[in-house]
């Protein structure tokens, strides 16, 4: 949600300047906003002070880290979102499963986005050095998810296009920045729980199968 939007909302929900209706004001906007909002957002848009935004928003972190509360309030990509927590992510996952098919992805995607986030930025002639085989459909269903995204190109022969994760990577994997990423066997893990349908690799070249031998004429002797 865009910092309009969140003015537009504060104008929904006024307050006098007390700071339990602020607070409330605060949890609302985290509850309804898609992308993680920061303090600064928070602040200009509810013309607050900053260090007053802040030390409220520190009061709902800790609040959502009580046991009782299924969500929890966290800094993440340099904004606040509202997530459920880790230990009930299993539950939430299988219940999640029973309603619709999860959206899911692949060994190939996972590895691909792995490289991307540890090597970045990086092209798709070094992504497929690295991993040993094609794979540009995977990357066009990364950038299609907006897990990752074009960064220039790199000054050699061919300017080839870099990678790059992005925000949504970020977010999707409740990070605050990249250097909270997972280490290569968290994303094994990651793996073998989000495990789908293999992303197609570039086929192998055809091989030209050689002509049939034309088969002998055969005649009866008059």
């Amino acid at each position: 949600m865009e910092e309009m939007d969140v003015t537009q909302l504060a104008e929904e929900l006024p307050f006098d300047g007390d700071d339990a209706q602020l607070r409330a004001v605060l949890e609302a906007i985290v509850y309804i906003t898609d992308e993680p909002l920061s303090a600064q957002q928070m602040a200009a848009a509810l013309s607050q002070p900053i260090d007053k935004i802040k030390r409220l928003l520190d009061e709902l972190v800790a609040e959502y880290a009580r046991p009782e509360h299924g969500l929890s309030i966290r800094e993440v990509a340099g904004g606040y979102k509202m997530a459920t927590k880790a230990e009930h992510h299993e539950a939430v996952r299988a219940f999640v499963k029973k309603l619709t098919p999860p959206l899911k992805l692949s060994l190939a995607a996972l590895e691909t986005l792995a490289v991307i986030a540890y090597k970045q930025p990086v092209t798709a002639p070094e992504i497929m050095e690295i991993r040993g085989v094609q794979g540009a459909s995977v990357l066009k269903t990364l950038l299609d998810r907006k897990l990752i995204s074009e960064s220039g190109r790199k000054n050699v022969v061919g300017k080839p296009i870099l990678y790059k994760t992005t925000k949504d990577f970020l977010v999707q994997f409740g990070l605050k920045d990249l250097s909270e990423l997972p280490t290569l066997k968290e994303f094994e893990e990651l793996g073998r729980l989000e495990i789908a349908e293999p992303e197609p690799e570039a086929p192998a070249p055809a091989v030209q199968k050689p002509a049939a031998e034309p088969e002998p004429e055969t005649r009866e002797d008059a």
